[in-house]
């Protein structure tokens, strides 16, 4: 746990959150609340065409005109889609942004609410020295979140993942008014996604708990969170996958991404500072990439975690220690159809050279049990695409 010297932090917990099923029917109250009139409703190319967007429409024109939606939103976001998502705001003369979506479409709203009163561009307000400090706070619109889906948590979170698409790099921009003013989570919304959809959105929950809780930094109310939403995502995304329709697994898994996103403020690790450059480089689904590399780097940083880990299985009665906890996590990973290595998604020998560095580099890195280094990650990566779990 550490010394008392060591027990600082900086401590944030999330927004306002209206949870449950039938919940979407508070939007209005919640853009009220805001004061929002005209807001540009924010969602992803996929739902776009779907009628639960529809529906959000028509809950929003039966108080108001209808939204203006803005739907160029890709997988893993890019620049020029925040920036055609300001265009649209401005044009439209809205005063907010609704967000509907997976962690794109709600990272994309969050970005476009932060720049639709800035001078700079955005990538100068990527997360790193006191570039927040930037901001001018007096240009950002107020945002609602409403999460389609339960892997993020990106509509709790003070951050946007974009990439900057002429270095083929994942930017977190950040600033604590990002975070949206109020949620509405509402599990009923999460019935319709796919059961692969489902399983990669609900292990990269799992995995923003997993690395929360086994940073090294001494957060202990994140730790408390961490190991709960844990426990819901093994007792629950199995039978999300199975059962789409099983609106007590969906509200568990959703419960369980808010957590998640709420927890990694103590920091992630090894698994995203992997999976933003593969993503970056090669378009893999975030929380695939993460799913597959999740053991390979649990396996690296064993020799720093065991004991954390040791105290995770007592909570969660299973047995074995750090070897039942990683059987575990094969066993789930297994359930849900998620591939053995990364030559599933085209990841090569080819690919190492390059994303190693990256990886070390990444934001998350510096939070990983074990300190990283290009020698490490290669490694790492060598054995994500071998399918090698055998210790290091």
């Amino acid at each position: 746990m550490g010394n008392a010297s060591t027990m600082i932090g900086k401590w944030n917990y999330p927004t306002h959150v209206r949870f449950g099923a039938g919940r979407i029917a508070e939007l209005p109250l919640a853009c009220r609340e805001l004061g929002i009139t005209r807001p540009l409703l924010v969602t992803d190319e996929g739902l776009a065409a779907l009628p639960m967007v529809g529906r959000v429409v028509d809950i929003l024109a039966a108080e108001g005109p209808p939204p203006p939606v803005f739907s160029d939103v890709k997988g893993n976001p890019v620049g020029s889609s925040v920036d055609a998502g300001v265009t649209a705001f401005r044009q439209a003369v809205c005063d907010g942004v609704v967000a509907l979506g997976g962690g794109s479409a709600i990272d994309v709203a969050k970005a476009i609410a932060l720049m639709v009163g800035q001078e700079r561009p955005l990538w100068d307000f990527e997360d790193k020295d006191d570039n927040d400090q930037l901001v001018n706070v007096a240009g950002m619109v107020p945002c609602v979140a409403v999460p389609t889906t339960a892997g993020t948590g990106s509509e709790v979170g003070r951050s946007s993942v974009i990439v900057e698409e002429s270095e083929h790099r994942k930017v977190i921009i950040f600033h604590a008014n990002m975070l949206p003013g109020r949620v509405i989570a509402d599990p009923e919304l999460t019935i319709g996604l796919p059961p692969s959809l489902t399983a990669w959105t609900g292990i990269d929950a799992l995995s923003h708990n997993l690395e929360a809780y086994c940073s090294p930094y001494f957060h202990p109310m994140a730790d408390g969170i961490a190991i709960e939403g844990i426990r819901l995502v093994f007792e629950s995304l199995e039978a999300a996958v199975r059962d789409g329709g099983d609106l007590d697994a969906r509200a568990k898994m959703l419960a369980a991404s808010l957590m998640g996103a709420t927890a990694f403020q103590k920091g992630l690790g090894a698994m995203h500072s992997l999976a933003h450059p593969i993503g970056a480089h090669l378009d893999t689904h975030h929380g695939l990439t993460n799913a597959v590399v999740m053991p390979y780097v649990l396996q690296l940083n064993r020799v720093a975690i065991e004991g954390r880990i040791a105290r995770l299985v007592d909570y969660l009665g299973i047995q074995g220690g750090y070897r039942g906890f990683l059987d575990a996590v094969l066993a789930l990973r297994q359930a849900v159809g998620i591939p053995a290595g990364l030559d599933a998604l085209g990841v090569t020998e080819a690919h190492v050279d390059v994303l190693a560095p990256l990886a070390v580099i990444d934001p998350t890195a510096g939070t990983n049990p074990v300190p990283l280094t290009t020698e490490i990650c290669t490694r790492l990566l060598r054995r994500a695409i071998a399918a090698d779990l055998s210790d290091w």
